[in-house]
């Protein structure tokens, strides 16, 4: 197939970008073939009567890792396909022959996602796949959280806010949200666990359950 005129100058370039790199590393470490396998029983049936999803899993599940990866909202990692060619190419997209997924794609794949609780499982599975090859150390572990803000206004249907969120203080300011408990290879600096609570959850209570039983 020949390449357009970008992909030949991106490919002459000299300077490898950390960017590459990561996406390189990606590429290779992550068990893509085991993932696909997990999410495509549930994504062909989003399709209907219609056949297939025009958009293969393959697809989705690389732009869904880049957006957790570089932290991209829906939209801004819509953007960042069309503005990097290192992503595209991490993609399989060639922006002369067809266009990216559009943010409202996105979306659509990662509420499949978290409906059919499939996002700890490809976690897990990564982190299975990284131990099996000596990547994931696991000889400690680092504790940390980070607050998850959302909106003190939002309420449901029944006028009443969401139960699992709570508010907590941070240094000066109050947050309103839940807190990520986050378990991170001491020698690697490979995430292996991640739990999930309301905002005013003592970190410590937590610490139990991101230990990999290996300290």
């Amino acid at each position: 197939m020949q390449k357009t005129f970008s992909e030949l100058e991106y490919t002459g370039k000299k300077k490898q970008t950390r960017r590459d790199r990561f996406l390189a590393d990606l590429e290779q470490l992550v068990p893509w073939a085991q993932l696909e396998a997990q999410v495509a029983p549930f994504y062909s049936n989003t399709a209907g009567k219609r056949g297939r999803p025009a958009i293969g899993v393959s697809r989705m599940l690389r732009m869904y890792v880049v957006q957790q990866c570089f932290g991209f909202s829906d939209e801004g990692c819509e953007d960042a396909v069309y503005d990097s060619q290192a992503i595209r190419g991490f993609m399989g997209i060639d922006l002369g022959r067809e266009s990216a997924p559009d943010a409202t794609t996105l979306l659509r794949f990662r509420r499949l996602l978290e409906t059919h609780q499939l996002t700890r499982l490809l976690f897990e599975t990564i982190n299975q796949h990284l131990a099996s090859r000596g990547l994931l150390l696991k000889e400690g572990t680092i504790v940390d959280a980070t607050l998850i803000a959302a909106p003190p206004s939002v309420k449901n249907r029944e006028g009443k806010r969401d139960p699992e969120m709570h508010q907590a203080r941070k240094g000066n300011q109050w947050h309103f949200g839940m807190k990520a408990h986050i378990g991170v290879d001491a020698t690697s600096g490979l995430v292996h666990s991640v739990v999930g609570t309301a905002a005013n959850v003592a970190d410590v209570t937590q610490v139990g359950q991101l230990l990999h039983g290996d300290e």
